[in-house]
C-alpha cells in the first residue's frame, strides 16, 4: 500500500506545532500532525504560565496546551498520536515513517522542541521520572519542596532564575557550580548573591546522588534523595551535602536526532534557519519553536515562529504550483 500523501506534515506539538497547525489548516492545507511521545511539549509538565498573553490570571500549562489542541481540531487538523521514527528528506515528496506506518508530504514543518539536559549519572533522570526528588523544572515542582533544603546545579541565567524562584518554597537553596564564577548576566548574579537563602558551592560537581527508601502514604516503597556526594574540581576531594531535592539547570538539548546528517545544525545541535524566516537548509522543510531557538525558548516566541513556519510553507507550496 502506498503511503498516504499530505501537503503539509507537522512533527511535534507544543505552542509552535499547534500554531503552525492552526495557520496551515486555515489556509486549507489540511495538515497532518504527529504528537509524538509528549503531546503538547514541555508546557504539559509546567504548572502556572503567567506570561502568555490573553490570560490575565495566568493559565496552567496543560490547560493552555489542551486549548491550543482543541483550536487546531476546530479548523480540521488531523492529529495522530504516532511517534516519528525516521524521515527521508533526500527525495520528493518527503517520506515520514512512524511507529505505525509511512506518510509522504510536499512540505514539512519541524516542531520537535528541546529536552532538558541531565548530568549523565543515570540516577538523576531515573529519580525525576519516579518522583524521587530530582527535577529539571523549578516552576513545575518547586511547591513540593516547601520548607526543605534543596540543591540546584548550573551557573547560567536559567539556573539563577530557578534558584531565585525556589527560595519562595525551600528553606535553603544550595547552588552547585563546577567553576569559581558564574556564566549568568551581571544583574542576575547580583540578585542571587544578595539572597540570603542561596548558598554557593564553587568548583563542585555532583559525583553521586545518595538515596534512602521511604514509605509512601499508600504503603509503597519509594527511593528518595537524601544527600549529594560532591567532588571538588580543583583538588578532587569528596564531601556530602544533605538535601531533599535536586534541580538540574544545565541547559537543553534540541530534539534533532531524526534529522542528523540531513539538515544543517549549529554547534549545539539546533536546526539552522535563514535569518528572519523558518526555512532550513532544504527547500520545503521549515523549523519552529525550541528546536531552532536557543536564545528565547519561550511559549510566546515558539508560537510566533510556528506562525512563521506555516506562512513560509504556504508561500513555498504556492510557488511550486506556479
Amino acid at each position: 500500500m502506498a503511503p498516504s500523501h499530505h501537503s503539509v506534515i507537522i512533527i511535534g506539538t507544543g505552542p509552535a506545532g499547534y500554531t503552525a497547525a492552526i495557520y496551515t489548516s486555515r489556509a486549507n492545507l489540511s495538515p497532518l500532525v504527529f504528537e509524538g511521545a509528549q503531546p503538547g511539549g514541555q508546557l504539559t509538565i509546567t504548572t502556572e504560565v503567567e506570561n502568555f498573553p490573553g490570560f490575565k490570571a495566568g493559565v496552567m500549562g496543560p490547560e493552555l496546551m489542551e486549548e491550543m489542541r482543541q483550536q487546531t481540531l476546530r479548523f480540521g487538523t488531523e492529529i495522530r498520536s504516532e511517534t516519528v521514527t525516521a524521515v527521508d528528506l533526500g527525495q520528493r515528496p518527503f517520506v515520514v515513517t512512524t511507529d505505525d506506518g509511512s506518510y509522504t508530504a510536499d512540505a514539512l514543518i519541524i516542531a520537535t522542541g528541546a529536552s532538558a539536559k541531565w548530568m549523565g549519572l543515570g540516577k538523576d533522570e531515573r529519580l525525576s521520572r519516579s518522583g524521587g526528588g530530582v527535577s529539571a523544572c523549578a516552576t513545575c515542582d518547586g511547591f513540593f519542596f516547601r520548607g526543605k533544603e534543596i540543591a540546584i546545579v548550573g551557573g547560567g541565567d536559567t539556573a539563577l532564575e530557578e534558584a531565585m524562584y525556589l527560595t519562595k518554597f525551600a528553606s535553603k537553596v544550595n547552588l552547585i557550580h563546577r567553576r569559581d564564577q558564574l556564566r549568568a548576566s551581571k544583574a542576575m548574579q547580583e540578585r542571587a548573591l544578595k539572597n540570603e537563602k542561596i548558598a554557593f558551592h564553587w568548583n563542585k560537581i555532583v559525583e553521586d546522588i545518595l538515596t534512602a527508601e521511604v514509605e509512601t502514604p499508600m504503603g509503597d516503597k519509594l527511593e528518595k534523595i537524601r544527600a549529594l556526594k560532591l567532588k571538588d574540581t580543583v583538588n578532587g576531594s569528596l564531601s556530602e551535602l544533605p538535601v531533599e531535592g535536586l534541580f538540574v539547570a544545565i541547559g537543553h538539548k534540541p530534539n534533532t536526532e531524526l534529522f542528523a546528517g540531513q539538515l544543517a545544525t549549529d554547534e549545539s545541535g539546533y536546526l539552522v534557519v535563514e535569518k528572519g524566516s523558518s526555512r532550513t537548509s532544504i527547500p520545503g522543510v521549515f523549523a519552529c519553536g525550541d528546536v531552532q531557538d536557543h536564545t528565547y525558548r519561550q511559549a510566546i516566541t515558539a508560537a510566533g515562529s510556528g506562525c512563521m513556519a506555516a506562512i513560509d510553507a504556504e508561500r513555498w507550496l504556492a510557488e511550486q504550483e506556479g
